[in-house]
């Protein structure tokens, strides 16, 4: 193809490899003779400025191509560097500027690190990919890096280049199938898009997959953001995460939807910024006593209704609540107070829009072609190819880039049983078995046991959360074990039978004691966190306290006994903003939760306070969370009183005779001399009641020293009898 058949494809933007063209080419007869040459469309006239001369360059199209050939021995009397030259371009406007040449730098990205893309094993692709700062023969730019390989042509556009895709045609590098460019005098916060060529010669305008930072929706271009500016804080909370076990120490998350938690009571509408976050969120959960905040997704996403879990962007903090150094700040704050960070993750599923992840490069790039696999039929959207080495790694660095830039503590992994299983939502017919013929996903396994021992490997104490609501073998049990390799898993059995048990009005409730008493069976099977997440406040499923039976008084007392059975029972805690202080509407994702009931009726602040004080007494008893995923932290007093709807149990440490004793009562009734199993001898002491006045309870038991009586009761070697008060619980400790 000779130089004028390059120059149409060039124009016609068809050209695959646009570097054969501009910049500088030798002459093969002569290797001191150089030819520069560049596409300008709205340039009046071009010159060549090199060693401080200026070369008017010819224009050999009419479209904008300008070249200029030159002898560089002859036009100095040193030897010239053809590869040290800028343009000085007069516009048609009369503007006149001095640019550097992204077609005069040769290839950036190393070989080892495309190959290990292609392998699946770059887990630092957040460092490489999307645009990055650089620094090239003294000049500062950006380089922009995609992976699009089946692309004809891609092209980054911007204000730059009056987002005309034949100005800034990218280079690929061959079978990686990534395309880059270096584009000096690019810095932060420039707009951008990468303009793809298909081979079926369709042209997709696409935001970077690996954007840092975007346009606030419904605009879609991405923006160049640097993210080394932010000074750390938290080495102290950091040296302490490399010894931390989470096993056997009190783990009580608040979950946070960041755009609804609160807003500006003068602009409704108007998002808090992370930064502002940090000076009332952060403030609330640690006097609250949590001891981690659970943000749902962060990462940029179109629809506001889909709460996140819609990403677009994976890499990308959404532009909804402030800058990337805005949500540093805001975990950082956390560290500082002693609170750690998960963040939900979404490695199941990506939306259709066209400017987003589908068909990236024309093709199923990170979807499957087969809709029986790539589409996922409850949610309208795309399910990740997973066996595909690179969507793999893609995602791998994802995790790891919250993981490393953000500081995160943890990820809760979104609908893993939606991953697992290639049935999932699928009638028969409608989904392909795996090579066995089983309904397991076996890519998709092995891309969460590959995920989560390099994350264990690579930051220890992390905590890896599974959101799975099946009986799948050993969620988390180590994956070289058979396992999974999460570190927990969401009780999702234990949430439903509770809160199903709960809704039912009292008198009934001696009928589903088994509801009560069930999850214990499994309790120890799993690492677990049980959930009381905002899946369960939403659709028509009412908030946690209008779910309660009652009148007012007893959906509070309903309401404190739910969470105090919860805080008693094995396993983490998880609670969703709103519960803490007993909102009756359900969570509307466009407006702040009812903060001003807390001035408007005692009995919502009586709730506030009774949370405070649950935290306190968890995180102040060891054997309520030391000994959460073993048999030995565990025993029944009484789990066969069905006709009082009251179970008893003892919660031990490591140190037996470190425990608690703790009763509940699921009904209005009152009982005066109730007998109570005890597992040692001696005296107790009643440290807390969940109808203590303080909470708003009627106070009905007030006695605080129990002594054993030394006979057997129930499935306990001892008992005494206490005033059991009514939809209350009571915890003794050994005095």
């Amino acid at each position: 193809m000779d130089i004028n058949q390059q120059l149409d494809k060039l124009l016609r933007a068809e050209h695959y490899d646009p570097f054969q063209v501009l910049g500088v080419h030798f002459s093969e007869d002569n290797p001191d003779m150089a030819t520069i040459r560049c596409f300008q469309p709205s340039a009046e006239s071009v010159d060549l400025l090199i060693d401080k001369q200026l070369f008017p360059m010819q224009k050999i199209r009419d479209e904008g191509i300008f070249e200029c050939s030159f002898n560089r021995q002859k036009v100095s009397d040193k030897q010239l560097d053809p590869y040290s030259y800028q343009y000085k371009i007069t516009f048609y406007d009369g503007v006149i500027q001095t640019i550097n040449d992204p077609y005069r730098f040769p290839p950036v990205l190393g070989e080892v690190d495309q190959f290990l893309f292609n392998f699946g094993t770059n887990y630092e692709l957040y460092k490489h990919m999307g645009a990055q700062p650089g620094m090239y023969s003294q000049i500062t730019g950006t380089i922009f890096r995609v992976w699009a390989p089946s692309a004809t042509r891609v092209s980054v556009l911007g204000n730059f280049n009056n987002w005309d895709g034949r100005v800034h045609a990218m280079r690929s590098l061959g079978a990686s199938g990534i395309w880059e460019i270096f584009m000096p005098g690019i810095g932060e916060n420039e707009l951008y898009k990468f303009e793809i060529r298909t081979q079926q010669g369709e042209i997709l305008e696409k935001s970077d997959p690996f954007q840092f930072w975007g346009e606030i929706r419904p605009k879609t271009a991405s923006t160049v953001r640097y993210l080394d500016h932010y000074q750390w804080q938290d080495e102290d909370w950091q040296k302490k995460k490399q010894t931390f076990n989470p096993y056997d120490r009190a783990m009580s998350i608040y979950e946070v939807h960041p755009g609804s938690w609160r807003r500006d009571p003068s602009q409704p509408e108007r998002f808090l910024t992370f930064r502002e976050l940090a000076d009332s969120l952060i403030p609330y959960v640690k006097k609250l006593g949590f001891t981690h905040i659970e943000l749902m997704p962060v990462m940029e996403h179109p629809l506001d209704e889909s709460w996140g879990y819609q990403v677009t962007g994976p890499f990308s903090l959404t532009s909804r609540y402030g800058t990337p150094d805005d949500f540093m700040f805001f975990v950082d704050r956390c560290h500082q107070e002693d609170i750690g960070v998960i963040l939900d993750w979404v490695p199941g599923h990506f939306p259709k829009d066209t400017y987003s992840l589908a068909r990236f490069d024309g093709t199923a790039l990170f979807e499957h072609e087969d809709p029986r696999q790539g589409d996922h039929p409850e949610w309208g959207t795309f399910i990740f190819n997973y066996g595909r080495k690179e969507v793999s790694n893609f995602l791998i660095a994802n995790a790891l880039f919250w993981l490393d830039i953000y500081h995160i503590d943890g990820l809760r992994v979104d609908a893993v049983a939606s991953m697992l299983y290639l049935d999932y939502s699928r009638n028969d017919g409608e989904w392909i078995p795996n090579t066995y013929g089983g309904r397991e996903n076996l890519e998709a396994i092995e891309f969460i046991r590959h995920l989560n021992s390099i994350i264990y490997d690579l930051h220890a104490g992390t905590l890896m959360i599974a959101e799975e609501s099946t009986s799948f073998y050993g969620v988390s049990k180590p994956a070289d074990a058979g396992g999974l390799g999460f570190g927990f898993k969401w009780n999702m059995g234990w949430m439903n039978d509770t809160l199903k048990y709960f809704e039912t009005d009292p008198i009934y409730r001696k009928y589903h004691h088994n509801n009560l008493t069930f999850s214990i069976m499994y309790a120890f099977s799993e690492n677990f966190i049980l959930p009381l997440s905002h899946d369960e406040v939403v659709h028509g499923k009412k908030s946690l306290i209008e779910k309660m039976p009652g009148d007012q008084w007893q959906k509070f007392a309903n309401l404190r006994l739910l969470l105090l059975t919860m805080w008693m029972h094995p396993g983490k805690k998880l609670l969703f903003m709103g519960g803490e202080f007993g909102q009756w509407n359900e969570w509307n994702c466009k407006q702040s939760l009812d903060f001003h009931l807390l001035k408007e009726s005692g009995m919502h602040l009586d709730m506030l306070h009774f949370v405070e004080d649950l935290n306190r007494l968890y995180k102040e008893n060891a054997s309520l969370w030391e000994q959460d995923f073993t048999y030995q932290g565990f025993q029944w007093m009484d789990l066969e009183d069905r006709e009082n709807s009251i179970i008893s149990y003892a919660r031990f440490a490591k140190d037996r005779e470190d425990h608690l004793v703790c009763l509940l009562n699921f009904t209005p009734q009152t009982f005066f001399s109730y007998k109570m199993g005890l597992p040692a001898k001696g005296c107790y002491e009643q440290i807390f009641c969940s109808d203590h006045s303080r909470f708003g309870g009627s106070n009905a038991s007030q006695k605080t020293i129990y002594k054993a009586i030394d006979e057997p009761y129930a499935q306990a070697p001892f008992h005494t009898q206490v005033v059991v008060p009514p939809l209350a619980g009571i915890i003794l400790k050994p005095c």
